[in-house]
């Protein structure tokens, strides 16, 4: 599977998809309406089968290109911050709610979602699901890896001074749970935060296979796999763990 990161504004999404070559698009947390936008928020929130979801379902059977895009889903009474999964026919295939909220900027506009490991299989790969700061806990990685996810997709909004993030965690995470991770943030400034970018995609070994910069961009890289299983033959943390030592491990 071919997968790129567009890392742009929404506005540029459709040709970039347009160009792409690629199987999959991951685009930025909240990529639709922007992140840092205060109540906004509650305004510009739709259901997931609304009419962004449409547009976007749209865009992929146009171009035969799947998508994976970050936007604020209402359902009720709530609000979350959620990314959704179509495929290349426009078919809704997973939809996940961030469940890890980060600071006032999420907390005072979303409910936390309660499903740690959403998961759909797109051309033969299971993809998983999770959202900006849940892959800073490494508990929500390794559950995905255990769960038999293979790609995993981060739509983010990760600001500038934590580039550390982007450039060291993120690495270590496929390493240490083995599965690739395709890690899309934003590159634009909303009011005082400024995207510090460095989207990536990274193999289980850690290498990344294509790194963005500080502007806008369409990366790609291949995930096989092939790939998958060399490495985890190589690294073998997932078949050596002792679950029955980690019980004890306070809450």
């Amino acid at each position: 599977m071919k997968v790129a990161i567009h890392q742009g504004p929404f506005a540029e999404l459709p040709a970039a998809v347009a160009a792409s070559g690629a199987d999959l698009v991951v685009t930025a947390e909240m990529i639709t309406t922007g992140y840092h936008i205060g109540a906004r928020t509650h305004e510009l929130a739709e259901p997931a089968d609304g009419p962004t979801a449409a547009r976007m379902a749209a865009l992929a059977r146009e171009t035969g290109v799947a998508l994976a895009y970050g936007y604020p889903e209402t359902d009720g009474e709530h609000v979350y911050n959620s990314v959704q999964l179509v495929d290349a026919a426009g078919r809704r295939l997973a939809n996940y709610r961030k469940t890890h909220l980060f600071g006032d900027l999420d907390q005072a506009w979303f409910t936390p979602g309660d499903e740690a490991v959403v998961q759909a299989d797109l051309d033969g790969v299971r993809v998983g699901l999770l959202i900006c700061y849940d892959v800073e806990f490494p508990e929500m990685v390794r559950a995905h890896a255990l769960s038999g996810t293979e790609l995993l997709v981060v739509p983010t909004a990760l600001m500038r001074p934590y580039e550390l993030v982007a450039d060291t965690l993120v690495p270590a995470r496929a390493y240490e749970s083995q599965l690739f991770v395709a890690y899309a943030n934003r590159c634009d400034t909303e009011r005082e935060l400024t995207y510090c970018g460095r989207s990536c995609v990274v193999a289980p070994t850690g290498e990344v296979l294509a790194r963005a910069g500080s502007g806008p961009g369409l990366v790609h890289a291949d995930v096989t796999r092939d790939a998958l299983v060399a490495s985890r033959l190589e690294n073998t943390h997932l078949a050596d763990r002792r679950p029955d030592l980690y019980r004890g491990t306070p809450a």
